[in-house]
C-alpha cells in the first residue's frame, strides 16, 4: 500500500514522518474499516512502555498497558494507537484515570463491540497497581460478555 492509497483510507500517521506530541492527544487517533464485521474475533494491543506523570509529584510511572476489544464497523490503526499512548509521556494522570480514559477514547473513536484496558504499572513505594476497566454494547451479548469477564478478573 502506498502513501496515497492511505491518504484516500483517510489514516495520516501511517508511512508519515513521525511526529510526537507534547501532551494528551486523543485527535491523533485513527480508524479503518473492519473488513470482517460480521465475525467475533480479538485484537490485542501490549504497549510495555507507557509513561505518565504522576499528578501530584510530577515524577514518572511506567506500565504495560494491554488492550483488547472485539471490533465493530471500525478498527484502531496502530501507528495512531502508539502515537496517541506516547502523548501520555508528559501527561500528570492517576494510573486509575488511564486506564479509563484510554477505554473511553477508543470507545468514542471505534464503538466496538466489547473492549478492555488493564495498565500493569511498575511498583513506585513498594505497590504495584494494576488497574482494569471493560465494556460492552449496551443490550447486546457484549455488555453481558463484560459482566462475565469484570466479575472473573483477578
Amino acid at each position: 500500500m502506498n502513501n496515497e492509497t492511505r491518504k484516500e483510507d483517510g489514516l495520516r500517521a501511517l508511512g508519515a514522518k513521525t511526529e510526537y506530541n507534547d501532551d494528551y492527544a486523543p485527535e491523533v487517533l485513527e480508524t479503518f474499516e473492519n473488513k470482517h464485521p460480521e465475525n467475533d474475533y480479538w485484537v490485542r494491543f501490549n504497549c510495555p512502555e507507557f509513561t505518565t506523570l504522576c499528578p501530584i509529584t510530577g515524577q514518572p510511572d511506567f506500565a504495560e498497558i494491554r488492550i483488547m476489544y472485539i471490533p465493530g464497523e471500525r478498527m484502531v490503526e496502530s501507528k495512531s494507537l502508539k502515537l496517541y499512548l506516547f502523548s501520555f509521556r508528559n501527561h500528570g494522570d492517576f494510573h486509575e484515570d488511564c486506564v479509563n480514559v484510554i477505554m473511553k477514547d477508543l470507545i468514542k473513536l471505534m464503538n466496538p463491540k466489547y473492549i478492555e484496558v488493564s495498565g500493569l504499572f511498575t511498583p513506585r513505594g513498594g505497590i504495584s497497581i494494576y488497574p482494569y476497566v471493560n465494556h460492552g454494547r449496551p443490550g447486546t451479548k457484549y455488555e453481558q460478555l463484560a459482566e462475565q469477564r469484570f466479575a472473573a478478573h483477578q
